[in-house]
């Protein structure tokens, strides 16, 4: 009996320790502490019933999912001050942005104890007093960006010990006194101005433009520490001239050189030039490193679980190939220096500032599912918005569909394309259950859906419809539109499950959803599907290539009845997307009990059209 016990007592402790590590309890307490005390306008996702890891906005884990170690909360709406004895305790955090909010107070005293954090971004607040003096503690810290603040007093020494700082930016505070030793070998991108720095610039630093200096009391010359000092001042004063002169000069040139560049770039991408698409536009602005930075001011953002190398130069100027031109810009094949192949999506009208566009970006960006495309990272500057993407190099699935047809060309089988199904709504779902079940794709079609490495539907291009400027034509020729659907930045979920709904179609039928029957005639793929159906011809909607298959009538005539639903005139009377997957995951089933049992032949399919797309007023389920 003591042994049974025992037994039971490490059984139990086991599974305890087994679901410890797959979610990170103590930081999910943590981070729910920090929000429940930190007022906050916008809704955030977070319920201690569901996973931080997989589903809170903002949160990323380590690969196992036993810590917290990426918070990215811009433009939350926080107001007040961080509450005490929260973020501290997250001692495995790497990356920390709060920036653009309405975060008070002095600096928070518990970042103080985050000794493993490499970004950290508290820009665009309102915290006042001085800044810490031992920002040694963060021995690992990569980018720091205290900007738009109200930080004063002196700039601490302690600073210089940061020795793996890439970035700093203390720009448009009321920091005072001389710029201490900043001789950081790794530091690239410094910006200081605008702040109330006096006494003189050190040699080392005149590197940096002088436009990081701007709006101080600071004058550009060597000190006597950084260089042999000269045995005459008006010998001195006169090499500080020189030097400013040559820097307004090399500037102004550089200036010139950039726009003309820019010019030539932007020229070449609207030609969609088939090598070579991809060049060089604002490398005076770049970010050069590969943690996710929240800078938004040039530098190209990467994702933490991102394991590409390269940075915007690599990017912008690889080989590339246009793959396409779509409803919201035109995405191109890269093809990079080291092998490694991506797509880049150049958006096309972005009409949303900065922030607006980092936040959506980072709602993108951190959805993780076998069945939707990973956003790898973007770049904004006030000329170019880029999202870079994995390649799939089978295409999309409105190529493998509608590709010219001959002998050489491998049809999709109709296995393939019910694999294709049951992931597009799977992803779809997904999608649907995040921000509080009101994340909406907005743009739902066959050439923004791919095949995962298991060659099951996965769907891309999240979340634009908000970015961009309301579609008309496109969108309303390409036959995916829901009928309620007047301004694309509006659209719903069951508009997404009325795109899903033409997509099935498209795959039942081999055509595209707005297509020529003659002449110039043009046919709506879902009016001309309804009156085949509503004639009692449906054995003639079905693709010819699917035909050859045997045994397939009935799971062909079952996905025909979804997508039918699907299109419903009415958004309400269409089903979720939640149901959808179970409908679809069920034809599998009976696909597999099909197959093992010879399969059967319907005579008399129960499919019955929607009235409403014929004409009608009313429609019939």
């Amino acid at each position: 009996m003591g042994i049974k016990l025992i037994l039971s007592a490490l059984l139990v402790c086991a599974t305890l320790m087994l679901l410890a590590s797959a979610e990170p309890v103590e930081d999910k307490f943590v981070l729910l502490n920090f929000i429940r005390y930190l007022r906050h306008s916008r809704s955030l996702n977070w319920d201690e019933r569901t996973s931080a890891c997989s589903s809170w906005i903002g949160i990323t884990c380590n690969h196992d999912s036993s810590r917290v170690i990426a918070v990215r909360l811009p433009s939350v709406g926080f107001k007040g001050r961080v509450p005490r004895n929260t973020l501290g305790r997250l001692s495995a955090l790497q990356i920390l942005s709060l920036s653009s909010n309405g975060i008070s107070g002095p600096f928070p005293s518990d970042i103080l104890k985050l000794r493993c954090l490499s970004g950290l971004y508290l820009e665009s607040n309102d915290f006042e007093g001085p800044l810490p003096l031992d920002l040694s503690v963060w021995e690992n810290l990569k980018e720091l960006n205290l900007s738009n603040n109200r930080f004063n007093g002196r700039i601490p020494s302690s600073i210089s010990n940061l020795t793996h700082l890439v970035a700093l930016d203390l720009a448009n505070n009321s920091l005072s006194g001389n710029v201490p030793d900043l001789n950081i070998q790794t530091l690239q991108v410094l910006d200081l101005s605008n702040n109330n720095l006096t006494v003189n610039v050190p040699q080392y630093l005149e590197r940096f433009p002088s436009s990081a200096f701007s709006g101080n009391n600071l004058a550009l010359k060597p000190s006597s520490d950084s260089s042999p000092k000269p045995t005459q001042n008006t010998h001195s004063l006169k090499f500080s001239q020189s030097a400013i002169l040559a820097i307004v000069i090399g500037s102004s040139v550089a200036g010139f050189v950039a726009i003309a560049l820019l010019l030539v770039v932007t020229n070449r991408w609207k030609k969609g030039s088939e090598s070579g698409a991809l060049q060089k536009t604002e490398k005076s602005a770049r970010r050069t490193s590969s943690q996710h930075m929240e800078e938004g001011d040039g530098g190209m953002i990467f994702f933490e679980d991102c394991n590409l190398v390269f940075d915007l130069e690599d990017l912008l100027t690889a080989s590339g190939e246009v793959l396409g031109k779509g409803t919201f810009g035109t995405t191109y094949k890269a093809a990079l220096e080291d092998a490694t192949t991506v797509a880049v999506k150049r958006l096309k009208e972005v009409v949303v500032g900065r922030k607006d566009f980092e936040q959506q970006m980072e709602v993108v960006g951190n959805i993780r599912h076998p069945n939707v495309a990973p956003l790898r990272a973007y770049y904004y500057s006030k000329d170019e918005r880029l999202m870079v993407y994995d390649f799939y190099n089978q295409g999309s699935v409105s190529m493998l569909l509608h590709a010219k047809r001959g002998e050489n060309r491998s049809p999709l089988d109709w296995e393939t394309r019910l694999k294709i199904g049951i992931g597009a709504a799977r992803g779809i779902a997904h999608i649907h259950s995040l921000c509080g079940g009101k994340l909406v794709h907005g743009n739902i079609k066959s050439s923004n859906i791919f095949l995962n490495s298991q060659h099951y539907g996965c769907v891309s291009d999240l979340g634009l419809a908000t970015l961009t400027n309301p579609a008309s034509g496109p969108m309303v020729r390409s036959g995916y539109r829901a009928p309620e659907v007047t301004d694309t930045r509006k659209a719903l979920q069951a508009s997404d499950v009325y795109g899903y709904g033409v997509f099935l179609l498209e795959l039942l039928t081999g055509k595209s959803p707005v297509h020529t029957t003659g002449g110039e005639e043009v046919t709506h793929l879902v009016r001309w599907v309804n009156s085949v159906v509503w004639e009692e011809w449906t054995g003639e909607v079905f693709d010819l290539e699917l035909l050859r298959y045997p045994n397939v009538e009935e799971e062909m005539l079952s996905m025909l009845q979804i997508g039918l639903s699907c299109v419903a005139r009415m958004p309400e009377e269409r089903p979720k997307m939640v149901q959808v997957v179970k409908m679809v995951e069920e034809i599998r089933v009976v696909a597999t009990r099909n197959s093992s049992r010879g399969g059967t032949r319907s005579s008399s399919p129960n499919i019955t059209p929607r009235a409403n797309e014929m004409g009608s007023s009313s429609s019939t389920n």
